[in-house]
């Protein structure tokens, strides 16, 4: 792999300043339908368009300059409205817009609201339906002039300018409606603007996302979350199920960031949608040896990221098991098959042992940054639980030699990350990253000489380059690979604070070591949501408070639109930082799989809830298959009323949850805490 292979062109100095992505005070609201994707860019600092529109099509990559309503010299300057008469004209002031999250029959609506004397504006942006590439723009005007007053009201794009003429009497709204379409022309797609009358709400959009899982605590904080992260991870994914992995970032799509993605779909209630990534992963991004695709291409042997393997098997028996879907392993049944056996070929095995080798790190790192040849705990990891999970789907579907075989591989990788006397991925009692193919801990990563990477990076600067802490040695933590209030768990996730607050200053965890970062020191929100879902398990709430409230005060949070981290970056020869979707799927995980606790096997469900301290109530109605389960959470007054009533039948309170036979109708749960 070449150093240029992380570098790109975009310069965010040439142009306007709206070609910015991390432009101060931003935030931005995304809503889609497969066929449109649209941010509603909120700037208060006066930086960049104060409130502008990006167009996008969810199959087309690119940096933020190559939206459809992005203007070379203008920016997004042509998208917003503006207010006119004979005398003045108005325009969103950057100090008085104020722009919120709102449904609208279930339908997420993003709100903006800005105006001056003597008027108010209101402008709602949403999706009306889920087959045709467009966004309505309803735009209600208030005078609170003593007169009647006429004026116009114009925007555009940098193709087309669109206004029209209105007559306001004293405080009654006028509201008029703007469609913007995505229209084939050649030799490219354009967008096309037009006033209509008041469109109606599809049914099917309506279905769409009434059907989904919802949730509600008496925490403004936990509402906001879950539902910035469920309104905006499914508005970026194309109807084909393409994805870009770092919005306006990358421009690319790997294996790992998409299986993730997926079970955050399935565990909110996206069946379709996580159908058809999986479909099109197990079709296109898995070759026909087992391979599977990272920044969009196929890697040599030493630099295969073998977790991704396992993730797609886990997301696969996620899905199948929310959904009720086996058709799709049927249909990929090869594909499955070579996904669970290519980490198996001996090129991957320790001789010593049954764990996995490479010269690749989760993180992305390879030769190039200092990584040698050895066993990466995530590897370990992923593949042991994706061998489980594809036994497991064998199993259904009557594959039993090929689920004998990956069973115990799996259980053979496990014993060794753990157990084995030279090689496993354990020291001083807690998780360590990686070890050489020598069983000696790679600690330690040095440069190579003569690399072109940027020379202010922490890993040029003096001084040893440390792989120890990552944030990755929490993931057996997050998914119960390991018991998660064990002595191992504990010491880990000790050993996982020096992650916070490395080299700055508001909080979040680093993905890793700060000094063998080649890329900024800065807080990674993914990466610490992976930590706070550790520490659900482990019953440490007040840890998973501070992760959840440094969220919150992240810029961009009022969206609930990420950056991947935070911190300076050398632009170029990096790209500019972009929004992560995983982001949202790692929320999801954490409210679906964590705190509300909804677990399903094929023929069985563990119900196992957890209410954060602070937390006294909380209500849930999730899609599992064909029927809801409906999810009533309250702090008990006294011990003695704690526990679970489901139907009828009361049992008594476990914090281990309780396992039921798959309900085949809608069911009603309460569940009283001690």
């Amino acid at each position: 792999m070449e150093a240029e292979e992380h570098f790109y062109t975009d310069d965010p100095a040439i142009g306007p300043p709206d070609g910015r992505t991390t432009l101060k005070d931003v935030n931005y609201f995304f809503i889609g339908n497969g066929w449109i994707t649209a941010a509603v860019q909120i700037c208060s600092s006066g930086q960049g368009t104060p409130l502008g529109l990006i167009l996008m099509h969810p199959e087309m990559f690119g940096p933020k300059r190559r939206a459809f309503t992005f203007d070379s010299q203008a920016g997004l300057s042509q998208t917003s409205l503006r207010i006119i008469s004979p005398d003045w004209e108005l325009i969103p002031d950057a100090h008085q817009v104020e722009a919120r999250w709102e449904d609208r029959n279930a339908i997420p609506v993003v709100h903006a609201e800005w105006g001056g004397p003597p008027f108010t504006i209101s402008e709602r942006f949403y999706c009306p339906d889920i087959e045709r590439p467009r966004i309505i723009r309803e735009i209600c005007l208030t005078s609170h002039w003593n007169e009647p007053v006429s004026l116009r009201i114009q925007t555009g794009s940098p193709a087309q300018t669109i206004e029209k003429q209105l007559t306001l009497t004293p405080n009654t709204p006028k509201v008029c409606f703007l469609e913007y379409c995505l229209i084939e022309e050649q030799p490219e797609l354009a967008v096309e603007l037009s006033w209509v009358s008041n469109p109606a709400i599809d049914d099917d959009v309506r279905n769409y996302w009434g059907k989904t899982t919802s949730c509600q605590f008496d925490s403004p904080l936990l509402n906001h979350l879950f539902r910035v992260s469920k309104n905006q991870l499914p508005a970026n994914i194309a109807h084909s199920g393409r994805l870009d992995a770092s919005i306006w970032q990358y421009n690319l799509e790997w294996v790992r960031d998409q299986s993730m993605i997926a079970i955050g779909l399935t565990l909110s209630g996206y069946f379709e949608r996580a159908g058809t990534i999986l479909d099109r992963l197990l079709s296109k991004f898995v070759s026909d040896k087992g391979d599977t695709l990272d920044s969009s291409r196929e890697r040599p042997t030493e630099e295969v990221e073998l977790d991704q393997n396992g993730e797609l098997l886990l997301a696969l028996r996620t899905y199948v098991d929310w959904s009720g879907d086996l058709s799709i392993v049927e249909r990929h049944w090869e594909k499955v098959r070579v996904t669970a056996e290519f980490p198996l070929q001996p090129v991957f095995r320790h001789p010593d042992t049954a764990l996995l080798h490479n010269q690749r790190e989760y993180w992305e790192r390879h030769a190039l940054h200092g990584i040698e040849d050895g066993m990466e705990l995530a590897y370990q990891l992923f593949v042991s639980m994706g061998l489980l999970c594809a036994a497991d789907l064998a199993e259904r579907l009557g594959h039993e030699a090929e689920a004998k075989r990956w069973r115990s591989a799996a259980e053979e990788i496990k014993h060794a990350m753990l157990s084995d006397p030279h090689y496993a991925l354990i020291h001083d009692g807690h998780f360590i990253k990686r070890r050489r193919v020598n069983g000696e801990i790679q600690n330690e990563v040095h440069l190579k000489n003569e690399t072109p990477l940027p020379k202010d990076s922490p890993l040029f600067q003096p001084g040893k380059h440390y792989l120890n802490p990552d944030s990755s040695a929490v993931l057996p933590i997050a998914f119960e690979f390991i018991d998660p209030t064990s002595d191992l768990a504990k010491k880990t996730l000790e050993h996982i604070e020096g992650l916070w607050n490395q080299k700055w200053q508001g909080g979040g965890y680093g993905r890793y070591n700060v000094t063998s970062e080649p890329d900024s020191a800065g807080p990674w929100p993914f990466p610490s949501l992976f930590i706070a879902r550790a520490y659900v398990e482990m019953g440490e709430d007040e840890k998973v408070w501070r992760i959840l409230k440094w969220l919150n005060s992240a810029p961009g949070s009022k969206s609930g639109a990420w950056f991947e981290f935070y911190g300076p970056r050398p632009v170029p020869p990096y790209p500019q930082v972009g929004i992560i979707p995983w982001t949202w799927a790692e929320q999801l995980i954490l409210f679906v799989h964590h705190i509300l606790g909804i677990r399903p096997a094929w023929d069985k469900l563990l119900i196992r809830p957890r209410l954060l301290s602070g937390v006294e109530h909380g209500e849930a109605s999730i899609r599992l298959r064909n029927i809801r389960v409906n999810l009533h959470l309250q702090k008990a007054h006294k011990a003695s009323e704690a526990g679970f009533r489901i139907g009828r039948t009361w049992h008594p309170y476990d914090k281990k949850g309780i396992l039921i036979d798959m309900p085949e109708r809608d069911l009603e749960v309460e569940v009283w805490f001690p």
